[in-house]
């Protein structure tokens, strides 16, 4: 059963139907104030359990969560649409010709923030133009196309996989912000005062950030340098004999100079001064919760990003501010080689899946297996040469080991070798369940029809760009599949668990729930006494994940599991 959910005739109301699944009403349509939303959703939730259905789960769930309301599915049409409109899957339907524009984000009932640069890279073409009332005929529209097309598809078992899991990332999403990770204040700012020195005064740096710039500016022959200008710093490492082409790390840690040094180590604390010094705590961090906004789907592989926050990418430095509540504890877990086993199971390369397990059948690392079979047992030597032909390298070490691997494992290099020519030649390329490249655009065609020598090489090296692209996309991509089901999973059990105790301490009164993914790792906040009961959920979950994207194979996808206070602590 589907439930509809959309604006109602004013900015105050919301609209609510019951529809069977093959579309039949199955309640007359009501219209409910935006205060009574979470009481009707909790009604309908209790009674039917239905399969809720929105323009964005962003638009509404928020809203339902503050209410204390969470509701077990959905289907969330702007993200659905987003990949049905570019999936290779969908592409002979007539999807993207009958797709409805969707409202944008902004009409949500609980506005988020704008975007800082991190839009996704799927937005549909036509939400620009949506019509300002999207009502319960919209949503039910929208939906039967979605359904047709997803029938339609040439793998629709897969592409409704697809559609499932990423709609659940969604409401994962949105109940992890809700949630927030434990974020000890006072600890951040202890740490930021051992790293930085004292909180300074408006926009000047800290005390041991200038000393550091001081030290800088000498190496450098440069006193009035300003190592937080990039135009600045690159002309004052030209005039001290540094040929830098940029100012990236891995291209300065190639120059042997006294100033090198000092330099990497100013930019590692001025990044954290700016991403995760005392602004980001007076923005983010609130009731001793950091709340990050993610964006499902917000990298073209289908990898999640952030709209604020950063919280895919938090740094060491601070991470011992985040402890758990008293009477919790973190179970963090993270899958084990997660892309190169999911590249030994699109090829089907059974060499590569028996390198992953003992002669008992039980898992083992996979680089050391690899290393075992043809690099003498040198595991880093393995890592270097599989992670080389996963991204594409040509040049370097991992030039140099990539063939022997071809040797070795012939289908899976192939799988990729194959995907990276058909992005030589514009082609489109999919991940397993069906998330597609979006096309080539008509400059990149054009210059591929170049004629002057100049014209060719731009052209060839534009096409080698997309193919290391393309490579990486179809493992990359159902990598991220097999995570958002591993979430969904995980979030169904973990639902299932009981509250907590009251023994559980003095922590909020919630049970288990996830609060932290990154790629392919999760964090659960849990009561002490859940946390073996959690453990087994995870590696549990993996397992279901696995099953339902390749079905029963002789590979599986492991992941590791620590139970600790502090997340600094996992690592």
């Amino acid at each position: 059963m589907y439930a509809l959910l959309a604006a109602g005739p004013d900015s105050t109301t919301a609209a609510v139907q019951l529809r069977n699944d093959d579309g039949t009403p199955a309640s007359a349509a009501r219209t409910v104030s935006r205060a009574q939303l979470p009481q009707t959703v909790r009604e309908l939730e209790d009674a039917h359990r239905p399969r809720w259905v929105w323009d964005r789960a962003g638009n509404w769930y928020p809203q339902l969560l503050e209410g204390s309301v969470r509701v077990e599915k959905c289907h969330d049409l702007a993200l659905c649409q987003n990949l049905l409109l570019f999936s290779e899957f969908a592409a002979a339907t007539g999807y993207a010709g009958q797709a409805t524009p969707l409202p944008p984000e902004t009409m949500a009932p609980i506005a988020a923030s704008a975007p800082t640069g991190q839009d996704s890279l799927f937005d549909a073409p036509a939400a620009a133009n949506a019509p300002q009332a999207w009502g319960l005929d919209s949503v039910f529209r929208e939906l039967s196309a979605q359904k047709l097309a997803v029938n339609s598809a040439t793998h629709p078992s897969r592409l409704t996989l697809l559609l499932i899991a990423e709609s659940a990332g969604a409401l994962v999403a949105a109940e992890m912000q809700h949630a927030g990770i434990p974020w000890r204040e006072q600890l951040h700012r202890r740490l930021l005062q051992d790293l930085l020195g004292p909180e300074p005064a408006g926009h000047t740096r800290p005390d041991k950030l200038e000393a550091m710039a001081v030290e800088l500016r000498a190496a450098l022959n440069a006193p009035s340098l300003n190592p937080d200008s990039p135009q600045d710093l690159i002309k004052a490492l030209h005039r001290a004999g540094i040929d830098a082409k940029s100012t990236r790390s891995w291209e300065l840690m190639e120059f042997k100079h006294p100033a090198i040094e000092p330099l990497l180590a100013y930019r590692k604390l001025s990044r954290l001064f700016t991403t995760n010094g005392w602004n980001w705590l007076e923005q983010w961090v609130h009731d001793d919760r950091f709340h990050a906004e993610y964006v499902v789907g917000g990298v073209v592989s289908g990898r999640w990003a952030s709209k604020g926050g950063g919280a895919m990418q938090i740094p060491a430095q601070i991470r011992g501010a985040a402890v758990a509540d008293p009477g919790y504890t973190f179970v963090v877990a993270d899958a084990a080689q997660l892309e190169p086993r999911v590249l030994a199971a699109l090829a089907q390369d059974s060499a590569m899946a028996a390198a992953g397990q003992d002669g008992a059948g039980h898992n083992k690392d996979l680089y050391a297996g690899i290393a075992a079979q043809g690099f003498g047992g040198d595991r880093s030597m393995a890592k270097i040469a599989l992670l080389g032909a996963i991204y594409g390298a040509t040049t370097g070490e991992s030039g140099r080991l990539v063939p022997q691997l071809a040797r070795m494992y012939p289908r899976a290099l192939n799988y990729v070798e194959e995907a990276a020519r058909a992005g030589e030649r514009g082609e489109r390329v999919s991940t397993y369940l069906g998330r597609s490249t979006p096309p080539v655009s008509p400059e990149w065609l054009a210059g591929q029809r170049s004629t002057t020598a100049d014209e060719q090489r731009r052209a060839e090296a534009a096409a080698r760009s997309r193919g290391r692209f393309t490579r990486n996309f179809v493992v990359q991509g159902t990598a991220a599949e097999w995570a958002l089901c591993w979430l969904a999973e995980l979030r169904r059990r973990l639902r299932a668990l009981p509250g907590p105790s009251p023994a559980a301490g003095a922590g909020r009164a919630a049970g288990a729930e996830m609060v932290l993914f990154l790629h392919d790792e999760v964090m659960v906040h849990a009561p002490l006494e859940q946390a073996e009961e959690v453990t087994r959920i995870m590696h549990e979950s993996s397992r279901r994940a696995t099953e339902l994207i390749f079905g029963r194979i002789p590979l599986e996808f492991p992941v590791n599991v620590t139970v600790v206070q502090c997340y600094a602590d996992a690592k």
